[in-house]
């Protein structure tokens, strides 16, 4: 079996561009396992990938100019936005069905993954980042991510959610920006950033000295690549707020 390298490079750093993006949760993709017939339906939802986040990211690049770095895995391999030692790292069950090629999870396996997957996708976010910083003007991170519209029957009235833990007036900026745009926007909703759950951006935006943030959109906004493209053109002029 080939595997793939662990992620994507759209554009070009060296090019220029206000922003760097990544996207964590681009793949529903498994490059060394088959899945079981009750493993599909997690990896066809948002537990495999964020739908959305990886044709929003695309459309992004181009509205704006920059570049981004895409996971080409799933979550449910490693997820590369939470911490090496959370438990969450690597999940072995969800709502009590266990994933196949989760099942014999070790300790020995979750460092094989942390090594294949979750170490180079991240060595790859800081790559680009140099080199787009190389280029002499400055640059913003911003991850991005979907969420659904109902979570275990919770409606999540907003559209977007700003999630920080750091640079509040660029956020508040940002905020203001999206509203103008026409989004239902919140901060640090549905997650916040306050939880530790923007692990991606907080590491690359503080080791390179650069602001960061991370979006979240919701699915509904973005689940074609039609409307991912309308979105983009929107919060790629909001963005500029956060940028500028």
């Amino acid at each position: 079996m080939q595997i793939l390298r662990p992620h994507e490079l759209v554009g070009d750093p060296a090019a220029g561009g206000p922003f760097v993006f990544s996207c964590e949760h681009a793949s529903a993709l498994l490059p060394e396992w088959q899945a079981e017939p009750g493993d599909l339906v997690l990896l066809d939802d948002h537990w495999g990938c964020d739908l959305g986040a990886a044709d929003l990211t695309r459309s992004l690049c181009e509205a704006t100019g920059s570049c981004a770095v895409l996971a080409r895995f799933s979550r449910l391999v490693c997820d590369p936005n939470r911490h090496p030692t959370q438990d969450s790292l690597v999940v072995r069950e969800i709502d009590g069905h266990v994933l196949s090629f989760n099942r014999d999870l070790d300790d020995a396996e979750r460092a094989r993954r942390r090594e294949r997957y979750f170490e180079p996708y991240h060595e790859a976010v800081d790559a680009a980042i140099e080199a787009r910083l190389a280029i002499g003007s400055p640059a913003s991170l911003c991850a991005v991510h979907s969420f659904t519209p109902v979570y275990r029957g919770h409606v999540r009235p907003m559209e977007i959610g700003i999630l920080f833990d750091a640079y509040d007036a660029r956020a508040f900026r940002l905020e203001g920006a999206l509203l103008a745009e026409g989004f239902e926007t919140a901060l640090n909703a549905p997650y916040s950033a306050r939880d530790g759950f923007i692990h991606s951006a907080n590491l690359h935006g503080n080791l390179h000295g650069i602001p960061y943030v991370e979006l979240e959109v919701r699915q509904d906004l973005i689940d074609t690549p039609a409307r991912a493209a309308a979105a983009a053109r929107r919060i790629a002029r909001a963005l500029t707020a956060f940028s500028g």
